[in-house]
């Protein structure tokens, strides 16, 4: 790889197929929509953006043994960015937010620490299900869809770093690493 290229990066997680065969059954008829695929469904935690190529083993390393312990999500709940009548993006919602909140904390002081710089947005823990054209839309119904509301649950016990790499049918997403969060408890009685 050449040091010098430049890779589009982001830490998130992957979901399980299962859970991704659910979201694909959101999927309706909506004016400008375009769906994600199912390679392309997981959950951004941290946007690197555009980093040197020779960054990589840095940004690794800032990634590597967090002290968060395992937990299980939820994936239920539909919402929008933007007016509903003029959507910019549908997502599937997750809870607990708080495990993801402290993650998403320990990877963004990790690579702060590292000299690198994460995304400087609120961080609002989301699956996205469809991106939109201008003037897309409306989402309403979908929104009110009581079937909707639980997709389903899964532990998360590791994330991982993604490539992403624009293509003509939508990005493509590589991981480059995975990273296994540990159960400090495990470890701490070990010791003892």
């Amino acid at each position: 790889m050449d040091k010098t290229a430049k890779l589009r990066l982001f830490f998130g997680l992957e979901i399980p197929q299962a859970i991704k065969q659910r979201l694909l059954q959101i999927q309706q008829p909506v004016a400008g929509a375009r769906w994600q695929r199912a390679d392309q469904l997981h959950l951004t935690l941290a946007f690197l953006g555009s980093v040197d190529a020779g960054r990589l083993p840095v940004v690794c390393d800032a990634a590597r043994n967090l002290p968060v312990e395992p937990f299980e999500l939820t994936v239920c709940g539909i919402g929008c960015f933007g007016a509903p009548d003029r959507p910019k993006n549908l997502w599937a919602g997750v809870q607990p937010k708080e495990d993801l909140v402290r993650l998403h904390c320990a990877l963004d002081q990790g690579l702060a620490q590292s000299g690198l710089a994460g995304e400087r947005r609120r961080f609002h823990p989301h699956i996205t299900l469809s991106r939109f054209k201008k003037g897309a839309g409306p989402v309403t119904e979908l929104l009110q869809s009581p079937e909707q509301l639980v997709v389903g649950s899964f532990a998360v016990d590791r994330f991982a770093l993604f490539q992403s790499v624009r293509g003509e049918q939508g990005s493509v997403y590589q991981i480059i690493e995975r990273f296994t969060m540990m159960d400090q408890g495990k470890i701490d009685s070990a010791d003892g």
